[in-house]
């Protein structure tokens, strides 16, 4: 299944899909030229980031 992901040059932010083969490899955006690594599959982004928690809301209110 193919990866759907953006340019990480904030300039571009180009919407790019590659082949599920390439993850951990360096591709180059054909919008900018900027070459990066494609994530692989068990990557959780940038260290010392964590998710954004789900924060319930009281229905009484």
């Amino acid at each position: 299944m193919p990866v759907t992901l953006l340019c990480p040059r904030l300039s571009c932010r180009a919407i790019l899909r590659v082949p599920d083969n390439v993850r951990g490899q360096r591709v180059r955006c054909c919008e900018c030229g900027v070459s990066f690594i494609v994530p692989t599959e068990n990557s959780k982004g940038p260290k010392g980031v964590e998710p954004p928690k789900k924060v319930e809301q009281d229905a009484g209110k």
